[in-house]
């Protein structure tokens, strides 16, 4: 398929938000009914005390991605959208291959991290000696998976329908995995091998399908020195830099907690809080789909429509967002006992009391996911660091200094974190909004 071909005339803002955020939940909606069902055989089959390792060991490989790599989708999205516009894809691909660089130096840079850590401070995460060569594997292979040039490339040219079809191999595999490793025994090992080999083959296939459907942008005769590159973009650097930060920030509020959690509390407590804090993370994962979906409309729309237009579309999304953010409050505050039964036995029911803190906390970052990629789309991508920077510090200095009320009460803290960045990037979204309209355009 050409690259100019997959440019299709985009609809008009929500609907065009509506029809990606379909195709991501179709994909999502699967993978949470097979999620929820690898979850429970995790943490039936592993017992609390290895199911927290397992937690501790993922939790930290998702740290390290996080503060080793650039969220390069975003801005193959912020600046891929104009190229694609103009079907230009000498410098769509330019901008690919320098994504796509960027992506590579990241893996290894976290590799080199990851050895540090479990080599040289493995025992502050109490870890049992003989995890310590798979956990450092392991998060090696989430490193090189998680590149996201690729995704960026597929939503820029809004086929949200093969990220969906890529992104399905992924937990169906992992179930698959589970079920197969419950039949032979299940080991803390066998897992983690399970889950980097799928992380791997979704980290593959999404380069192909990129590869795919813009041929013409990523060819060899495209690449550029990324270093020379980002001298020259001025921009480029400077979004990479705060969408990094605020990238970083972000997993550090929420994989911090965890392993606050597994470092004053002990393994078996860290074991309750993560299976508290993956079933709220299923409310994380529909906000960054929304996100997704929102990102590429924002960017387009602060372009090509009215200021008063541009505000319908933030006010729509964020309502839309709003009503999920209510609804999974509500199931938190009167299932949560049931569904830690269910997940995880007798043995992880004291884990129902954690639950409700963490999901309000995410169902207040739901209600507030249309204003980080606004601020992203209108060139204010600063705004939501700062605040993200001021939160985790705020969380930081909170639970060292009251980290010995337990995992409830951390769990609590993350909710009013959620609460007062939520309402602080609502603050600023209504000033830019304001200032937008004083100017009276949507650029």
């Amino acid at each position: 398929m050409e690259g100019s071909e997959t440019a299709k005339t985009r609809r008009s803002g929500f609907a065009n938000i509506l029809k990606n955020l379909a195709w991501l939940l179709g994909g999502k909606g699967f993978a949470a009914i097979c999620s929820l069902a690898y979850l429970a055989i995790l943490a039936r089959s592993l017992e609390l005390k290895d199911f927290g390792h397992f937690s501790l060991i993922f939790a930290t490989g998702q740290l390290l991605c996080a503060l080793a790599t650039f969220e390069t989708w975003q801005t193959m999205v912020r600046f891929g959208a104009e190229p694609v516009q103009r079907k230009d894809w000498k410098r769509f691909g330019e901008l690919g291959w320098l994504c796509g660089s960027i992506d590579v130096m990241g893996a290894i840079v976290g590799c080199v991290l990851a050895g540090v850590i479990y080599y040289g401070f493995g025992s502050l995460l109490e870890l049992n000696p003989e995890y310590v060569d798979m956990a450092f594997a392991f998060n090696c292979a989430m490193l090189w998976s998680r590149m996201t040039t690729p995704t960026g490339i597929v939503r820029v040219l809004d086929r949200f329908d093969v990220g969906t079809y890529v992104e399905a191999v992924m937990p169906a595999g992992r179930l698959l995995a589970s079920l197969v490793i419950i039949l032979v025994g299940a080991t803390v090992g066998r897992f983690l091998f399970a889950w980097a080999f799928f992380d791997l083959l979704v980290g593959a296939l999404y380069w192909i399908m990129a590869k795919r459907l813009a041929p013409e942008a990523l060819r060899w005769s495209n690449f550029r020195n990324p270093f020379k590159a980002l001298r020259e973009e001025r921009a480029l650097r400077q979004f990479f830099g705060i969408t990094y930060g605020s990238s970083s920030l972000d997993a550090l509020t929420r994989q911090g907690p965890l392993l606050a959690v597994g470092y004053f509390l002990g393994t078996s407590a860290a074991g309750l809080y993560r299976l508290a804090d993956q079933l709220a993370l299923g409310v994380a994962r529909v906000a960054n789909m929304i996100t997704r979906a929102a990102l590429p409309e924002f960017v387009m729309a602060r372009t090509s429509v009215e200021i008063g237009e541009f505000r319908k579309l933030v006010r729509q999304v964020t309502i839309l967002a709003s009503l999920g953010g209510v609804l999974v409050a509500v199931l938190a505050l009167t299932l949560g006992d049931w569904i830690m039964l269910l997940m995880g036995g007798e043995e992880f029911l004291k884990a129902a009391d954690i639950l409700v803190p963490v999901a309000i906390g995410a169902s207040l970052g739901l209600a507030g996911v249309a204003f980080e990629p606004l601020l992203f789309s209108t060139g204010h991508a600063q705004y939501p660091f700062i605040i993200r920077a001021v939160g985790a510090v705020a969380l930081g200095i909170t639970i060292l200094l009251f980290h010995e009320a337990g995992p409830v009460a951390i769990g609590w803290m993350v909710a009013a974190l959620a609460a007062a960045v939520s309402l602080a990037m609502g603050i600023t979204v209504r000033l830019v909004l304001q200032s937008m309209a004083a100017s009276g355009q949507a650029k």
